[in-house]
């Protein structure tokens, strides 16, 4: 295996979101990274400062942006966008989504909730499969033989994920390996993907309450960074 046939593409989430009225943002504009936001996204940046960086894409959202902008400069490169990298559409945009509280609540909003297959609440995952994996292929071609960071956020990611790693896509939210600032890193040969990872570089920095796995804490859902 010759290192020129081989491009690793790392699929980073954003870093926290200032969003102290806990609603679920999903694509709205107007959502910035908060301080510790911004420390998540520097300290990745510091991360994959001595990594073989040639390629920095993000999702047009604001916090994807921002949280791309440390690892561009890092490396001295100019920072793209590819609307594929997008949030997954959902009808609870805008709406408070907590546990024990917020739309789940209210019965007008129980018909969003038939199909978790689907899923019926927004996005199908099988487009998001079909839309992530035209980023990732992008990001590969533009970076062949070294790496590339793309910028985006937690459902769209774990879904390519689950679809490379040919898991079903349907799943238990709370389950998703794909914690703010997380690194999901594709590695290719060729234009075959053969390996698949994970880290977390800023684990530390993230609250306890939205590690993958962790118990859900009334008004504190894990939606409202996605």
């Amino acid at each position: 295996m010759s290192a020129d046939d081989i491009t690793v593409v790392h699929l980073m989430r954003h870093g926290e979101v200032h969003n102290p009225d806990g609603v679920l943002y999903g694509r709205r504009a107007g959502y910035h990274l908060s301080e510790l936001g911004r420390q998540m996204a520097d300290r990745v940046a510091e991360h994959l400062a001595g990594r073989d960086v040639t390629h920095v894409v993000a999702s047009p959202l604001e916090r994807a942006q921002e949280t791309a902008q440390p690892v561009a400069k890092t490396h001295g490169l100019g920072l793209a966008t590819d609307e594929r990298l997008i949030e997954a559409g959902n009808v609870f945009e805008g709406k408070t989504f907590g546990v024990g509280d917020g739309a789940l609540r209210r019965p007008e909003n129980w018909k969003h909730l038939t199909n978790p297959f689907r899923p019926s609440w927004g996005e199908p995952y099988i487009e998001q499969v079909v839309r992530m994996m035209g980023a990732l292929d992008a990001a590969k071609d533009a970076a062949r033989g070294h790496e590339a960071v793309c910028v985006s956020h937690q459902l769209p990611i774990w879904i390519v994920r689950s679809f490379v790693e040919k898991r079903r896509l349907w799943h238990d939210p709370r389950r998703r390996q794909c914690t703010l600032a997380s690194l999901t890193s594709f590695t290719y040969q060729g234009d075959r993907i053969v390996s698949v990872g994970y880290s977390e570089p800023a684990r530390d920095l993230v609250p306890a309450h939205l590690l993958a796995g962790a118990k859900p804490v009334k008004g504190k859902s894990k939606a409202f960074g996605a």
